[in-house]
């Protein structure tokens, strides 16, 4: 039960604290909305899924190392900037991966709801 409490937490701190992950958030709750709307089926929405859950849990990651960087020094250190430059680029390139993603999946949907 304390792990769910902990995780929770966790969200919550995430929804309040990190702007990007609450970008992200919402971004994934209109793009699934979109989907549903334009009657994706089950594997494309199950797509959809799994790359907005990635790269929601990418932000997350990408919050704990910088937060845990933050405790182990306040001095700014080269390897400490490369070990957070690393992880946000990991987030930078999975949204470029989604973006790609997200123009496969609604290519085709929009195309035929243009031209109806």
């Amino acid at each position: 039960m304390n792990s769910f409490k902990y995780a929770s937490q966790g969200f919550r701190y995430l929804i309040r604290n990190e702007q990007n992950f609450l970008f992200h958030l919402i971004a994934g709750v209109f793009v699934l909305t979109a989907a549903v709307l334009l009657g994706f089926s089950i594997i494309k929405l199950t797509i959809l899924l799994t790359v907005i859950g990635v790269m929601l849990s990418l932000e997350a990651i990408n919050t704990g190392i910088e937060r845990s960087i933050d405790l182990i020094t306040e001095e700014e250190h080269p390897i400490a900037k490369t070990a957070k430059d690393v992880s946000a680029a990991a987030v930078f390139l999975f949204a470029i991966v989604s973006v790609i993603i997200g123009i496969l999946l609604f290519f085709e949907p929009i195309t035929h709801l243009i031209q109806s």
